[in-house]
């Protein structure tokens, strides 16, 4: 390998600022400050707001449009269904 032009791989501290979930893992990413793991080491730092730990589709909390109590069906109910308007149009004109 060459020297000077690889970036620097090391160890980093990841933490979860929503809910304080840290791992560690290997990295390129620049950081600033430094962190203590569990078992005591010193890492750089680098804060999430998210991670697998609070986001919701990897939690289960994330919502499906299924499950929107029918507020698709009212939208639809007031403006309709998309292409609905040709539909009735070629309907309209088969039946003269």
């Amino acid at each position: 390998m060459k020297d000077g032009i690889h970036p620097n791989y090391r160890e980093v501290l990841f933490v979860d600022l929503s809910n304080g979930f840290k791992f560690v893992t290997r990295s390129c990413v620049n950081t600033k400050e430094m962190g203590k793991t569990d078992d005591g080491r010193e890492l750089p730092l680098f804060k999430l707001d998210t991670s697998s730990e609070s986001h919701p589709f990897y939690t289960g909390t994330q919502k499906s449009i299924n499950d929107m109590g029918g507020r698709v069906d009212k939208f639809f109910r007031k403006f309709g269904k998309p292409g609905a308007k040709a539909e009735e149009v070629k309907a309209e004109e088969a039946a003269k």
